[in-house]
């Protein structure tokens, strides 16, 4: 079989297309290239038949008694042609394929691959074809996008035919069932990309998988030839195919532009590639909002759209299954001026919603009294008519009270809100929600747009009160069962980021001034709305002292409970807390934040319901765990000895730890002998964490070495409480992430063990390794906003210690820096709680001097602040 050399044979043909390439992308950087997709694919249909044409191969086929021909596939046949998207291929023959097919392939294929594209193909004849897309839906719904490029057509066309009549015609409803269970999948495991921070713009929700599979849907029905035809064929509205093809262009312009900057094909932006793709796209600030937030906010609004128009596609098609399988009519509705179209809410016609604008939020009742979307048309009659929600209508307590039963009574709560909040309705209603709607929180932290976070939270609140609130969280589903007044928290989670529609900080306060104007406007109870306010004002103020103040120590909860004051209020601020976190995201909510805020929940309430604690209550609580001590360890040690060794202890450690670890601190400490420390390693009973217990012999610097070979090892502190007995022992407890590898965990914690022992003998310096790792790492400084250093002296917080208070961006060996560097200033920390906020982390110590005193003199605290400042990467700090 005679070689041929592909390199040599098109060499014009190949340059051709790699200058056509160079110019349309060329125009596309310059914007000049609205037809890029379909230029694209016209570009390699050429190269396709010039090499047709000049094929050395192709005379040797016999074409007459084995014709073949060249088809596009999947989306360079829908010529839908990104810049670094597949080029799938088919060879198709009429009959079996020959062994020259392979010298074909590689005669027009190897060029391509030389020039970087992705190209996919296949060589099959007509009967493999139909026998494979039968048993692989996959292969049908690439062929149903088949495109004729060059050679014998008629082939083409009997390949179209015969899978249309041997199998789209015979089971069109197990194909569609298929794809809409697929789709489902699909979204599951990739979110709803209309509003994830790191969206996928192909197979997220919302994004372009999401319109291939109504066009699969339109071709399998009605036999659909191209996009077009959704409109001719009936699928869509003028208006709608109209806007469905600008949000695709979006999207797929920036999949272009995204593609040309990795260089590769890629459809998930992740966070540190989104900030140099707005710059790449020339998108400007808007606002005061950055222009990556500008780009997924419009990014958001694009695919949301396609995402409504995918639901209501799949949502009409399930009503006509249904009409036709039940023989029966569809829903009906009592409300005048309303109707049904196809198991779906739509006006009665324009004119009813003049004359009774209250219809515009009868439909969003009955849409959740009947669990039924509005459509298409309903969904623009609300947009056209949005003017009729003025200030009347806004302040109308019928038209208030109709959204509060939604919010309040619902189950569908939050699907009806978010077609508010898609129609634009919920923005005129509430028209403070208009800056907040598709405002992108940057900062990796927050998983979603603050509106969709917003409604998210209602989601959360509402499922509190059902057998899901039940399994997420016990104490949650009994506080919202008893709650008397859950239209005061529903509002407070709907409104309680308001104030992040200016970016500027302090949206807490900012919110709280907005919802207590806007509550009285709709003409609330006064005293309601001052609750609302006061939840939104306060509603960072538990999670940010649980994770980072000492709640162990008894004036955190009295400081607490004076600042709430009244038992029910704790309660909807901890409800609120929960449901906030959780619809931030994981980084947000996970077991050891919930056990954090349940244990301060647990004891502000006492303070609330017993009065703050006495000191004649808390002596009386250490004579009772001493006694408890001496007891537990009869069988070990005689009283005298465990009498000598509680009198080591402070007040603070007997007040502090639960009696029942106070033996085995003791047994700790009866292991230590001549080793500098000893520890005990214990898995959290209610999270996913690590106690480790250390007791040790105290020596200066001793907790900034532990925490550097916590960071050596990957093991993330969470908190940390710090005893020092009087015999110069240390009795410090961490809690941690567990190491990286469940498989190896004591491994890793032997060798995090030996790197202690050589890091306390001198013979690791740690400084010098951390630098090592730091480099090692990614930094995510480059790709957050622009959020400043803030260090903090707090010296009135706690009566006994001064609270220091580090907020920056996190790199490996930070703790360890902040903590040597508070060594080096003479301060010994008592406490230490790490809160990350993952692009940010804050690091707070309680510290008191050496000689016990507080750090309240000027110049201590400016020393103290300039030391630390120093350890930390370039740039001013914020000082508190």
């Amino acid at each position: 079989m005679p070689h041929t050399d592909p390199h040599n044979l098109y060499a014009d043909v190949s340059l051709a297309l790699k200058k056509g390439r160079a110019q349309l992308i060329e125009d596309l950087l310059a914007g000049n290239a609205p037809g890029f997709l379909d230029d694209h694919a016209r570009l390699i249909d050429d190269y396709f038949r010039q090499s047709y044409e000049k094929s050395a191969v192709g005379p040797k086929m016999d074409i007459a008694k084995n014709p073949y021909a060249v088809v596009a596939l999947g989306g360079y046949g829908r010529a839908e042609q990104c810049v670094f998207s597949d080029v799938d291929l088919l060879f198709l023959f009429e009959k079996k394929v020959p062994r020259v097919a392979e010298d074909l392939v590689r005669e027009i294929v190897y060029p391509l691959w030389d020039m970087g594209l992705d190209v996919g193909h296949a060589t099959r004849s007509i009967k493999e074809c139909v026998s494979m897309a039968r048993k692989d839906f996959e292969v049908l719904t690439s062929i149903l996008d088949a495109r004729f490029i060059c050679g014998m057509s008629p082939l083409f066309i009997k390949l179209m035919d015969q899978i249309r009549s041997k199998f789209i015609n015979l089971k069109p409803d197990t194909i569609i069932s298929w794809l809409v269970e697929t789709n489902r999948e699909r979204h599951r495991r990739f979110g709803d990309s209309s509003y994830l921070l790191e969206p996928n713009f192909k197979e997220g929700q919302g994004g372009l998988r999401d319109y291939h599979t109504m066009l699969w849907i339109a071709k399998i029905k009605s036999g659909i030839k191209q996009r077009r035809d959704l409109e001719y064929y009936g699928y869509f509205s003028h208006d709608d195919y109209t806007r469905l093809s600008d949000a695709l262009a979006f999207i797929w312009n920036v999949r272009n532009r995204f593609h040309l900057m990795m260089n590769r094909k890629s459809d998930q932006i992740h966070l540190e590639q989104q900030r140099k793709l707005a710059e790449v796209m020339g998108i400007q600030a808007v606002n005061g909002h950055l222009p990556v937030e500008h780009l997924l906010g419009e990014l958001h609004g694009h695919m949301e759209y396609v995402k409504q128009q995918h639901e209501m596609f799949l949502y009409e098609m399930e009503q006509k299954k249904r009409l036709k399988r039940k023989n029966k009519g569809l829903k009906t509705t009592q409300v005048k001026g309303l109707k049904f179209n196809r198991g779906m809410l739509n006006f009665n016609s324009p004119e009813k919603i003049l004359n009774n604008p209250h219809l515009l939020i009868d439909i969003f009742v009955e849409s959740a009294a009947q669990r039924s979307p509005l459509n298409t048309e309903a969904k623009r009659l609300v947009k056209d008519f949005a003017h009729l929600v003025d200030d009347r209508f806004r302040c109308d307590p019928n038209v208030v009270q109709q959204f509060e039963r939604i919010l309040i009574r619902s189950s569908r709560a939050f699907e009806v809100l978010n077609q508010m909040l898609y129609t634009g309705f919920l923005a005129r209603f509430i028209p403070e929600f208009n800056s907040v709607v598709n405002r992108i929180q940057f900062d990796q932290y927050h998983l979603y747009p603050v509106a969709r976070h917003l409604l998210f939270t209602i989601k959360i609140l509402r499922s509190f009160d059902t057998d899901a609130g039940v399994e997420g969280d016990p104490l949650a589903h009994s506080l919202y069962k008893e709650l008397k007044k859950k239209k005061v928290l529903l509002w407070a989670a709907l409104l309680h980021d308001i104030g992040k529609g200016d970016p500027k900080s302090g949206h807490s306060e900012r919110g709280a001034v907005l919802v207590e104007k806007i509550l009285l406007e709709k003409g609330a109870n006064p005293s309601d709305a001052k609750t609302v306010a006061f939840l939104v004002e306060h509603h960072l103020l538990l999670v940010q002292t649980a994770t980072r103040r000492d709640i162990n120590d008894e004036e955190t909860a009295i400081a607490m409970a004076r600042i709430i004051k009244k038992v029910d209020l704790l309660k909807m601020l901890y409800l609120l807390t929960v449901a906030d976190s959780m619809a931030t995201g994981p980084k947000a909510w996970n077991d050891w934040t919930s056990s954090l805020l349940k244990n301060l929940f647990f004891k502000v309430l006492n303070v609330l319901e017993h009065g703050e604690l006495a000191s004649g209550r808390a002596v009386r609580t250490v004579g009772k765990k001493r006694q408890a001590v001496i007891d537990a360890m009869a069988m070990e040690m005689v009283p005298d000895q465990v009498e000598r060794l509680l009198n080591f202890m402070s007040p603070r450690y007997m007040l502090y730890t639960p009696v029942g670890n106070i033996p085995k601190h003791l047994q700790l400490y009866a292991r230590i002998g001549d080793r500098p420390f000893v520890w005990h390693i214990q898995k959290s009973p209610d999270s996913d964490t690590r106690t480790v217990t250390i007791c040790a012999k105290d020596r200066p610097g001793l907790i900034s070495r532990i925490a550097g070979v916590f960071t050596l090892n990957n093991i993330d502190i969470l908190d940390v409480q710090i005893f020092t007995w009087r015999n110069n022992i240390a009795l410090d407890v961490f809690e941690v992430t567990p190491p990286p590898d469940p498989i190896f965990e004591d491994e890793r914690w032997n060798r995090a063990c030996r790197n202690l022992e050589d890091a306390l003998a001198d013979r690791l310096d740690l400084g010098k390794e951390l630098i090592r790792k730091k480099n090692d790492a990614a930094s995510i400084r480059p790709f957050t906003a622009e959020r400043p250093t803030v260090i903090t002296v707090d010296n009135t917080t706690s009566s006994f210690f001064t609270i220091v208070e580090v907020v920056t961006f996190d790199f490996p060996g930070l703790l360890y820096r902040v903590t040597d560097a508070l060594f080096k200033c003479g301060l010994d920390i008592w406490v230490a709680k790490i809160a990350t906020k993952v692009d940010q982390v804050v690091d707070v110590f309680y510290v008191r001097d050496f000689d016990g005193q507080k750090v309240d003199a000027p110049q201590q605290v400016a020393a103290v602040k300039a030391a630390i400042q120093e350890i930390l990467p370039g740039e001013d700090p914020i000082h508190g």
